[in-house]
């Protein structure tokens, strides 16, 4: 059996064990953790291996070979039949080179090195599940009356507090906005700037979909590279000193990692504050920074309100809540509630009670050491494993390993061909502005990097990369 594929049985309960086996099977050859040709253990080698009956797993292959799903043959043992593409009808299918199709692209999964998704090992969900189902009872046994536009005051009150002990952001309550994940926030803000037609720094390389929804925005984007202390102020004041907006991710850069010095970061704060610039935080990582402790927000350091600091819970809890928050300057609440109140209400009460009680109870801070720890293990474990195995350069780059490769390498082309064995990095490229100015390189994520499949998927992937160099 591949190792990518865990077999798991339930012997408590109700579904037969020949059920469990047929649908376990299934779905990994389903969605592709088992690829068409695999070799799968013979019936008996399968039953010692579970510890269950010869009969039982020969009835449990039976089925899935009348689903054409495997198929048997004395000479080559039995293996995982050949499927047919699968096509998408007309109404769901995206034109190539469409944005869907970049997005589903994206965010295709869930896969080992994808990045942006969170690991669920850590994450309690029984508990959270629990308390959800709290909330929403409690949401029904009120009056029909239409929620606070800014969100509940119970999840802003906890954000806060958060907030001041661990990014040293220094807001009330009455400065949080609620939003429906970062995405969200930041149409929000745009709106609120009212952007049309102003420049914009963002960092080169950034994140994709962050650039096509300033782009959405009606904003002339002003690519700035990176270096070890973050966005170069020096390129940008030179090239694009009109830029009236400025987007950054300043406690680990996305995509390469580094965090923005305390020096840039009083530059930056003191142009803005003289030039009437503002500066939208992307702080989509959080506090998870996994070799030392992570650097305070830097809306921590901004006196002059000229930081509008975005935050969610999508790589620290599941981005299926679509939960995030807005720390507003005081001189824009009441354009931020306008907007909101009439453009795009939060996310439903009941998710954010339910979140208010997870922080207030102390769950969700136990949760990121958790996370942490974790991370660490599989970064060391990650780094350690490939670094003897391949005579390209791996670094840390935030929650994920970058292994640069040679200049003109299609890391495109070769992140498609991953994808065929379960498999997804990221090409570094996609992250770049152009394409001529653009490095090449694989990120691989952290969190979807267990160390269970973690040998097997690093061989996989090192062949991949040897037939393309």
């Amino acid at each position: 059996m591949d190792k990518f594929f865990d077999l798991q049985l339930d012997r408590t309960a109700k579904t037969p064990l020949v059920e469990q086996i047929r649908k376990g099977i299934a779905a990994a050859i389903q969605s592709g953790v088992l690829i068409p040709g695999a070799r799968l253990p013979s019936w008996l080698d399968l039953a010692a291996q579970l510890g269950i009956s010869r009969g039982t797993v020969k009835q449990a292959y039976d089925r899935l070979s009348d689903d054409q799903l495997i198929v048997a043959d004395r000479a080559t043992g039995t293996r995982v039949a050949d499927r047919p593409k699968v096509y998408k009808s007309a109404e769901e299918k995206s034109e190539p080179g469409s944005f869907m199709n970049m997005h589903q692209a994206l965010m295709a999964g869930p896969a080992i090195f994808q990045m942006g998704v969170p690991a669920q090992e850590t994450l309690p969900a029984k508990l959270f599940t629990r308390i959800h189902s709290y909330a929403i009872r409690a949401e029904l046994s009120k009056a029909a009356l239409y929620p606070d536009p800014r969100g509940e005051l119970e999840l802003r009150r906890e954000i806060a507090a958060y907030l001041g002990i661990a990014r040293g952001i220094e807001c009330s309550p009455s400065q949080i906005l609620i939003t429906g994940g970062f995405s969200n926030g930041l149409g929000i803000t745009l709106n609120v700037l009212e952007t049309q037609g102003h420049k914009v720094w963002v960092e080169d390389p950034s994140f994709i979909l962050t650039r096509h929804g300033l782009n959405l925005a009606g904003l002339s984007l002003a690519p700035i590279p990176v270096d070890e202390e973050g966005i170069n102020l020096s390129y940008a004041l030179e090239h694009h000193s009109d830029a009236k907006i400025c987007v950054v991710t300043p406690g680990q850069q996305a995509p390469l990692g580094m965090t923005m010095s305390l020096t840039r970061r009083l530059e930056l704060l003191d142009y803005a504050t003289r030039n009437d610039m503002w500066i939208i935080e992307d702080d989509y990582l959080s506090e998870l920074q996994l070799r030392s402790r992570a650097a305070p927000a830097l809306a921590s350091l901004d006196r002059a309100g000229r930081v509008i600091h975005i935050g969610s819970f999508s790589k620290t809890i599941t981005p299926t809540l679509r939960l995030g928050f807005i720390v507003m300057p005081l001189s824009l609440k009441a354009r931020f509630t306008e907007v909101t109140a009439c453009l795009a209400p939060p996310p439903i009460p009941a998710v954010q009670l339910a979140m208010a009680e997870f922080m207030r109870d102390g769950h969700y801070l136990r949760h990121l050491r958790r996370t942490k720890r974790l991370y660490q293990t599989q970064q060391e474990a990650l780094l350690e494993y490939l670094k003897p195995r391949t005579i390209h350069q791996v670094d840390t780059a935030g929650l994920a390993a970058l292994l640069r490769l040679p200049e003109g390498i299609d890391d495109v082309s070769m992140v498609r061909e991953c994808l065929a064995f379960g498999l997804a990095p990221a090409p570094l490229s996609g992250w770049f502005s152009s394409r001529e100015t653009a490095d090449s390189g694989l990120l691989l994520g952290i969190s979807t990097s267990p160390l269970k499949h973690l040998e097997r998927a690093c061989d996989r992937l090192l062949e991949i990369i040897n037939r393309f160099i």
